[in-house]
């Protein structure tokens, strides 16, 4: 399908963007950091893990929300590359630009910043960061003001998607069209979530109604139907990269399916209710779904092996609220 996005997208920015000094590209590779998969997903699961009351009425399942809804952002992402096919632009392929005045660890670091292969439409930075922070900011409540937690939020989610663009792995149009989706998954994972400001009513999920929704819209949250629509979307992705021999698409997409698949089943063992996981089991548990996360893209030619580990990440990330009262009952 790729006539319907031309590969030669681009509207002047590049022109714009080359004019600008060596430094500020410097800072922008950075700035983007801020909206990779694992830095992104890394965040997500220390919401999950160990927020309190002080930031929703429901933490785990605000937090377990926020994470779908990224993952139904992903999805998306892997099936629109997968469909449109169109590529980056020119200097995203090298050689990279690098300035002779960064030391040689950074010069490599940077290097590998800007230098991207794949398709292009649309931008996964752009898409993930404004679903990520739009999720946190309103999953999070009681957080400051909704306003100034849309408001940053959105200065973040503009920081990516510009960052993008400086580096010249992404045209304009990718950031745009990326934001606007992140900010639609959201709404629908939300959506599907019971959350009563999209809902528009009290009912929850399953049809309950709790006094809690109007002003503690995470209190009946419900992320499974989340997941289970990124699996879906992420098993089209598959189909659209295997029909158009897109390799590297289909990993892509499996990794979708298999974070899907684990985060709704992760979230059957737990209750929703649980208190912060802590600090001393957190962290043994962050180096074993860890070491699966790497796991799975090291050994990304393998497709099975691929599918495994990612799932089993993700389902001991989800259900990892509910072994700390599970060893607690073992032990009496």
């Amino acid at each position: 399908m790729t006539g319907l996005v031309s590969a030669e997208r681009g509207v002047g920015e590049t022109a714009v963007v080359d004019a600008l000094p060596e430094f500020v590209v410097v800072v922008f590779a950075a700035v983007t950091h801020l909206a990779d998969p694992w830095f992104l997903f890394g965040l997500l699961a220390v919401g999950y893990w160990f927020a309190g009351d002080r930031l929703a009425a429901s933490p785990r399942r605000a937090g377990a929300t926020a994470i779908a809804a990224v993952t139904c952002a992903y999805a998306a992402v892997a099936l629109g590359k997968a469909w449109f096919a169109v590529p980056r632009p020119p200097g995203a392929m090298g050689p990279a630009d690098v300035p002779t005045w960064l030391p040689g660890l950074l010069s490599a670091w940077y290097e590998a910043q800007v230098l991207s292969d794949g398709f292009g439409f649309p931008s996964g930075h752009a898409t993930g960061g404004a679903a990520a922070y739009g999720a946190l900011a309103l999953v999070y409540d009681r957080a400051s003001t909704g306003r100034r937690r849309l408001l940053g939020a959105g200065i973040v989610a503009a920081a990516v998607a510009a960052s993008r663009v400086v580096i010249e792995v992404h045209y304009l149009v990718d950031v745009l069209v990326g934001v606007l989706l992140g900010g639609a998954v959201v709404v629908v994972a939300l959506w599907l979530a019971g959350d009563p400001r999209f809902r528009g009513s009290g009912s929850g999920p399953a049809g309950t109604t709790s006094g809690l929704d109007r002003t503690d819209p995470t209190a009946d949250l419900d992320p499974t139907p989340a997941f289970l629509l990124a699996a879906v979307v992420s098993v089209a992705a598959a189909g659209v990269a295997v029909a158009n021999g897109q390799t590297s698409e289909v990993v892509e997409a499996g990794i979708g399916i298999a974070t899907g698949v684990g985060g709704a089943v992760g979230w059957l063992l737990v209750d929703g209710d649980e208190p912060a996981v802590p600090v001393r089991v957190a962290l043994p548990a962050l180096v074993v779904t860890g070491a699966l996360w790497v796991g799975a893209y090291a050994l990304a030619g393998s497709f099975l092996v691929t599918l495994v580990a990612t799932t089993a990440a993700v389902v001991g990330v989800v259900a990892m609220p509910a072994v700390p009262p599970l060893v607690e009952r073992v032990g009496a």
